[in-house]
């Protein structure tokens, strides 16, 4: 039964900003990371949601590359950011 409504989560289409941007990410070294191989950095108190809602940490996902959607603190850095699942990688959402 957890499997199945962990399933059912991890491909679910969750409500994103309107000022959400996708890219392909990879963390260097936090808080280094690429977007669409573009150096930029996470700002202090960053969050990083998995494709299951769960918050993760930076270090976790170093050298792997992830589909995400972000949005950027007032000061340009990187401050939210949503590890995307299939059903969500799947809608059309504007290039950054």
């Amino acid at each position: 039964m957890v499997g199945s409504a962990l399933a059912q989560v991890s491909q679910s289409v969750r409500p994103f900003p309107a000022t959400a941007k996708r890219a392909t990410m990879v963390v260097t070294a936090p808080p280094e990371l690429t977007l669409n191989g573009k150096t930029e950095r996470l700002s202090p108190g960053a969050r990083i949601w998995s494709d299951t809602r769960m918050l993760t940490m930076s270090a976790s996902l170093v050298g792997k590359s992830v589909v995400v959607n972000y949005v950027r603190e007032p000061m340009g850095l990187i401050h939210e950011v949503w590890i995307l699942n299939a059903a969500e990688i799947a809608q059309k959402t504007p290039a950054p």
